[in-house]
């Protein structure tokens, strides 16, 4: 249950985080934006049904959320966009690895989902989603980053 309620705050987090992305970000990543911003919204809810489901409390949303560095352009949008895929993939994986069956196999999806998104905002991935930022490092112990062109 805490694995689920911490995905579900991450997944709150992102919710608040994707909308200082759509206020912020360019006409030509704007469809991109709200996608995920969908996506994430998507997610939220059915975490919020299966705690239900499982006898719990959902964690609440936070009525704001500090964000990791100012956001006054759509070139900061897109990094913020990328650092809220990745911390939501590394919450996916503690996830994964707290979970057996189907819950696990929906998380794995979740994560894979996450660390693409964060491909396509920051232009790099790492080897294994999720792990890098558990490691305190950019690369840690999920190995060298690989670069991708960003989607423009």
């Amino acid at each position: 249950m805490a694995a689920l309620q911490a995905a579900l705050a991450a997944e709150h987090a992102a919710v608040y985080g994707y909308g200082v992305v759509g206020g912020r970000i360019g006409k030509q990543r704007r469809a991109e934006a709200r996608t995920a911003y969908d996506a994430h919204r998507a997610r939220r809810d059915a975490l919020v049904r299966e705690v239900r489901d499982r006898g719990g409390e959902p964690v609440a949303a936070s009525a704001a959320y500090a964000l990791p560095f100012q956001v006054p352009d759509a070139a900061a949008a897109v990094r913020l966009a990328a650092q809220l895929e990745e911390r939501v993939a590394g919450v996916y994986s503690d996830l994964v690895r707290a979970t057996t069956g189907e819950r696990r196999g929906a998380a794995a999806g979740a994560l894979g989902e996450a660390a693409v998104r964060a491909v396509r905002w920051s232009g790099e991935g790492v080897a294994f989603p999720g792990l890098a930022e558990r490691a305190g490092t950019d690369a840690g112990a999920a190995g060298p980053r690989t670069s991708a062109s960003p989607t423009t």
